[in-house]
């Protein structure tokens, strides 16, 4: 992070330095006026030992310099060497200046403060230095002159002693506190940066999580952030992004929801509302990503809630979350699909032995009803069919027990294929023998390609009858009973069989 920040500083220091470079510029070019109003003072007698043409000497130097740094300016704007041009052109015109007896000695110590501009601690020292010797040398050329001009002084070496050591001094406190200075510019610009940079990768986060909504939003039905902190919420779908407030107090649902629970289906109204009451959402949700449940519409058909945490506290508690709704209709009916497939036997369409013992699982969970009745059916000589016609006519045989037993029982329950020729029955019904019979009956109406004759030995459990019975005992009752049956029909048949 240091690293980065120092390459950050480095960009900051050289766009101030063009910046800084720019002004100096533009005060060098100012200074042109220098030389007319020096003039000024002397035609109003404030400088009496001056020249005019020491006023058009500056004049003609300041354009000089500017033209130069100007040059350097255009051509390498934030090179350090176009600054230190600019702070030794200054203090060229003071030398001048000085050597002209033209004594405005604060200006001495305004170059190395203007230098601190560049918030650079070589460029504030350098410029120190620089200043200094020439104020060394400007002093020690023009002390002959001043030396007889002021009482106190034997030679000219007193006065530069006198006054260089107060220079001294001044450029020692002056370096003393533009080194605090621009020491402490230098740490607050870096922090300011760092600040900066964090808002940036901050923005940036914030960006990137924004387009991830954004896609989201494309995905989604409605795509809703909730800020618990600040208890707002933002419809991402909504090109203004525009809050709406949250009151916690009094409001148990967004304005999202308030909207959606009007189309939600009556039977499920009360759980929807549970589901998205946001007073509880932030509980559910700890220590959790995502919470989801599915619900109908009443318009277009199953949708998924979901809520989705986005940030969070160290202890895991959802300071803001994304809301969605997704329309899973054609999912749900691919859903149903599967699990249809999966109970159902793929030769007769009636539900398959898996299917058949999940309900038989359930049925033991129940208190049975006085018209529950157990079928156990088994098709007469499937064997023979098979053996004599082939598995052609044995599965045509299959099929069109199927049928039989499917018509027969209609609405009254359902009907599964448990084996190769065996099917079993659930019905409801409190003459289960008229079952019986009109199975039998449809048998002997079907004929086949292959076969002219089914036959099929049904047996049956009342639990009327057999009160006492669990569901397992019916169902080796009617296994019984259809044994029973089968022994009749070869009996009559005249076959012998051994059970």
């Amino acid at each position: 992070m240091e690293t980065d920040v120092s390459l950050k500083y480095n960009d900051f220091l050289n766009k101030n330095r063009i910046m800084v470079n720019k002004y100096l510029n533009a005060a060098l070019w100012f200074f042109v006026i220098t030389g007319p109003a020096i003039a000024l003072g002397i035609k109003t007698g404030l400088f009496q030992d001056i020249k005019y043409s020491t006023c058009i000497n500056i004049s003609v130097g300041v354009v000089i310099l500017a033209s130069i740094h100007l040059f350097l300016l255009k051509s390498k704007p934030n090179s350090i060497k176009t600054s230190f041009f600019a702070i030794t052109a200054l203090d060229m015109l003071i030398v001048y200046m000085s050597y002209s007896h033209v004594s405005i000695y604060l200006t001495w110590f305004l170059v190395p403060m203007l230098s601190l501009m560049f918030c650079d601690k070589r460029m504030f020292f350098s410029a120190t230095v620089i200043n200094y010797v020439f104020m060394v040398a400007v002093t020690l050329i023009t002390a002959p002159y001043y030396a007889e001009l002021r009482i106190g002084f034997d030679s000219s070496m007193d006065y530069f002693v006198d006054v260089i050591g107060g220079f001294t001094i001044e450029t020692i406190i002056m370096a003393s506190v533009g080194y605090i200075i621009v020491k402490l510019t230098v740490s607050y610009y870096k922090q300011l940066l760092l600040q900066y940079n964090m808002i940036l990768e901050k923005e940036e986060v914030v960006k990137e999580k924004m387009n991830i909504l954004g896609s989201m939003a494309e995905i989604y039905d409605n795509v809703n952030l909730i800020d618990f902190i600040n208890n707002t919420e933002m419809s991402i779908r909504d090109s203004e992004h525009k809050k709406q407030g949250i009151d916690m107090n009094s409001q148990t649902h967004t304005i999202m929801n308030q909207q959606i629970k009007n189309n939600v289906m009556p039977d499920q109204l009360e759980d929807f509302l549970t589901f998205t009451n946001i007073k509880t959402v932030r509980k559910r949700l700890s220590q959790k990503k995502l919470i989801s449940a599915d619900f109908i519409d009443m318009v277009s058909g199953w949708f998924r809630a979901q809520y989705i945490t986005v940030d969070s506290t160290l202890d895991g508690i959802p300071n803001m979350v994304i809301y969605t709704t997704r329309n899973v209709d054609e999912e749900k009916r691919r859903e149903e699909n599967l699990v249809r497939i999966s109970m159902t036997d793929e030769m007769t369409r009636l539900f398959n032995r898996r299917c058949y013992d999940e309900d038989l699982k359930e049925l033991k969970t129940k208190e049975l009803s006085d018209d529950f009745v157990l079928f156990s059916i088994d098709v007469n000589g499937l064997k023979t069919v098979n053996d004599t016609k082939g598995h052609a006519a044995g599965d045509e045989l299959i099929k069109g027990a199927a049928n039989c037993i499917a018509l027969s029982v209609g609405n009254k329950g359902k009907v599964y294929r448990t084996g190769g020729d065996e099917f079993m029955a659930i019905v409801h019904t409190d003459s289960p023998e008229n079952i019986r019979t009109d199975i039998n009956n449809k048998a002997k109406e079907w004929h086949g390609m292959y076969t002219d004759e089914i036959t099929m030995s049904v047996g049956f459990a009342l639990y009327k009858n057999n009160s006492n019975l669990s569901v397992d005992d019916l169902e080796h009752l009617a296994d019984e009973d259809m044994y029973n049956e089968k022994e009749k029909y070869y009996k009559e048949r005249g076959i012998e069989r051994r059970r």
